[in-house]
Parts: C-alpha cells; structure tokens; sequence
C-alpha cells in the first residue's frame, strides 16, 4: 500500500476483491478480514464481494494479465508454500478470464466497509467465546489429544522413511533443483527445507528406518552433494553447483 502512495496512484486505482468471508475461515485465518478493512479504508475505489463456497485463486490486472494458481494471497502462499500457477498475457484469454470472474460476482453479494467493521465486531466476540471453551477443556484431553497427535505424526515420518534413505531423499531433491540452473549451497539449503520441512526440521533430532529426521539436515546435505559429486552427477564451480547434463 505504501508504494502505491508514494507512486500517486492510490486514489484512482480500482481494486475489486471477490472473495469468501464466511465466519469459520476468519476465525481459522484463511482469510483476513482486518486486511481486506485496511484496504477499504485505503483504496478510494475498492470492492468486496462475498461469495459462499469460492475456493478459486485468480489475479487480474485490467485486460493484460491474468494469474491462476493454487497460492493464496498469503505469506505463505507467495513465498512459504510450494505453489504452482499459469500466467497469461494473451489479451483474449485474459478478457475470457475476467469475464468469468465478474459473472461470479454477480452471483455474490457485495459488502460494504461498514458491513465489514461491523462483521470483525462479531468476529472478535466468536474468537473470545471460542478461546473461553478452549480453556474449558479437560487437562486430561488435551494431555490425550497431544498424545494422538504425536503419534499419528510420528506414523506418516514412519511412510516417508519407508524404503528410502536420508541420501537418496537429499540427492534426488539437489538434481530436482539443479534442473532449473547453477545454485549455491546457501541457496539450496532453503529450497531443501521448503521441501521436506518434516525432515528439515531444525526443533528435533531422531532417526526412523534409515532416514535421518531433524538437526543435521545439512551435514546430509553435504554428504549428498559429494555423494552427486562422485557420481558426476553434479558439479562445484567454487561458488555454484551444476548439474552435469
């Protein structure tokens, strides 16, 4: 928002939000609805429609691009999660596109800003009364549930490991993303835990089968890239790794 001030185009520029407020996605954080009021506040010419049961993620910029994706409109999804989407900038396409998102929102309602202070009012009483059953909850239950839950996490790291080894997991992920050009280790290792955070994980340090799950993740990265290395599979240039065609 602060970049479309300094560029002078926050008053005339329209920004049109179609989207879906239903309460239970606010009070899970799919959705933000102190964003959208901090947008509506910001934006002269802003609007939001509500729609039950829209679970499409398309970005549209006049009749010159369209973007379709699996990423939300989140941290995560533009910069956590691994996403994959289909840019166009073919102008019949995109007018295509557009066309069918604004016959969406025909279908929808639109919510003024008002509406929408007025619904974070009822949001935030929900999120108090739900905090209060949450404390009501039985020691007992939640000491039953954490125990559930480690379990059951413990169970799919026991289908991860199954037949495969923390090398092979590693190696086959470096070639994966060597594929797209030359990297550095440090710019590996974060493309490596976006991928296998449950092995990449820096909180805990345990061995299931023969798949090493936690601290070390990057001394058995190390041993892999010398393991490709070896292999002529890949190579270091001194500064980036290569992928050996």
């Amino acid at each position: 928002m602060s970049l479309l001030q300094k560029r002078d185009i926050h008053r005339s520029l329209k920004v049109s939000v179609l989207t879906n407020i239903n309460p239970e996605g606010v009070l899970n954080g799919s959705i933000d609805l102190e964003a959208l009021a901090q947008l509506g506040n910001q934006l002269q010419n802003f609007e939001l429609t509500h729609l039950p049961s829209l679970h499409a993620k398309i970005y549209i910029a006049d009749q010159a691009m369209a973007i379709i994706t699996s990423g939300n409109l989140t941290d995560s999804g533009i910069s956590g999660n691994i996403e994959y989407g289909v840019v166009s900038v073919n102008e019949a396409v995109v007018r295509e596109i557009r066309g069918d998102c604004d016959s969406y929102a025909l279908l929808g309602a639109r919510i003024t800003l008002t509406e929408v202070m007025s619904l974070l009012e009822e949001i935030k009483e929900l999120k108090g009364l739900f905090q209060k059953a949450q404390k009501t909850i039985r020691a007992q239950v939640r000491r039953a549930f954490k125990e559930k839950l480690e379990s059951t996490q413990a169970q799919l790291l026991k289908h991860r490991a199954k037949g495969k080894t923390t090398n092979a997991i590693l190696s086959q992920t470096i070639v994966y993303l060597l594929q797209r050009g030359p990297l550095k280790t440090t710019d590996l290792h974060p493309l490596i835990q976006r991928l296998h955070p449950d092995i990449c994980d820096d909180s805990v340090d345990r061995i299931i089968g023969d798949v090493h799950f936690g601290k070390k993740w990057k001394h058995y990265v190390r041993n892999a890239q010398q393991f490709l290395k070896r292999e002529g599979r890949i190579r270091f240039d001194g500064l980036r790794w290569h992928l050996v065609s």
